[in-house]
């Protein structure tokens, strides 16, 4: 059996995929820290004050309400980490952006 398990383990990469993961999840906690620490304090001093993240509309009278501003957040978050992965891929890398 673990011979069988060894050669399923080769010939599929699952061993590539999960040291892809691995790294993936590294590399995903860099780029939330440099986020977080570093462009995050920047975006604040652009942004008006507030606390934008915590905007809710209101549905009814009984609290129920359209949570907007984690929405917003979580999207500008993204736009965000996205761009460093593209840059940090892109031009410390140097891996050629895709083909359109």
């Amino acid at each position: 059996m673990l011979k069988e398990f060894r050669t399923w383990i080769l010939e599929t990469n699952a061993l590539a995929l999960a040291v892809g993961v691995v790294i993936g999840g590294a590399v995903g906690k860099l780029v939330s820290a440099l986020v977080d620490g570093l462009i995050m304090p920047l975006i604040g001093l652009i942004i008006p004050g507030g606390e934008w993240r915590e905007v809710k509309v209101a549905l009814d009278a009984e609290g129920n309400a359209l949570g907007i501003g984690p929405v917003l957040g979580a999207t500008v978050d993204f736009v965000i980490i996205a761009a460093v992965v593209f840059i940090v891929s892109t031009k410390l890398i140097g891996s050629p952006p895709p083909k359109t």
